[in-house]
Formats: structure tokens, C-alpha cells, sequence
């Protein structure tokens, strides 16, 4: 089986197994259910912002959310290539 990993800014990489959704960062403000995941992921200790620039996009892990510089159109291409070529 081949590991592939998606980048997500900065220096961090994830395995492309964890992923589970790249959000728009506007959806913070537009949706009451992910306001509140991110708030109860913040409680937790389950939150990383990735680099200094301004957050574009939410990433979603099994065991994390990410806060990423890069759009989550970009992301979401970089994630495409690995549910086109299994």
C-alpha cells in the first residue's frame, strides 16, 4: 500500500488517510454547527494554525483541525489526486 501525503502549508504534512474535509475559511462565520466544532476542538487542544499568514482554509483530520495559509481550492486539488489514483 502507498502513503500519500497532502501539504498543507508551512512545514506541516498529513498523511492523506487522516484527512476528512478542507473547508473554506468563511465558514466559520456562516455556520452555527462549525463554530461550534471548532470551539469544542479549541477546549480540547485539537487545533493548529499552521504559519503566520492569515488562515484561508479549515482542515479537518481524525485527529486534528488545521488552520492552513493555503486556499482549500488548492487543497482540495492536492487531495483529488489521491481519490483519482487509488
Amino acid at each position: 500500500m502507498t502513503v500519500m501525503y497532502i501539504h498543507l502549508g508551512g512545514e506541516k504534512i498529513i498523511r492523506s488517510s487522516e484527512l476528512v474535509a478542507i473547508f473554506d475559511i468563511s465558514i466559520e462565520k456562516s455556520s452555527k454547527i462549525s463554530k461550534q466544532y471548532v470551539s469544542y476542538a479549541q477546549q480540547h487542544k485539537h487545533i493548529e494554525v499552521i504559519g503566520e499568514e492569515e488562515a484561508k482554509s479549515i482542515v479537518v483530520t481524525k485527529r486534528k483541525v488545521y488552520y492552513s495559509p493555503i486556499s482549500s481550492a488548492t487543497l482540495k486539488k492536492r487531495a483529488n489526486i489521491f481519490v483519482d489514483h487509488p
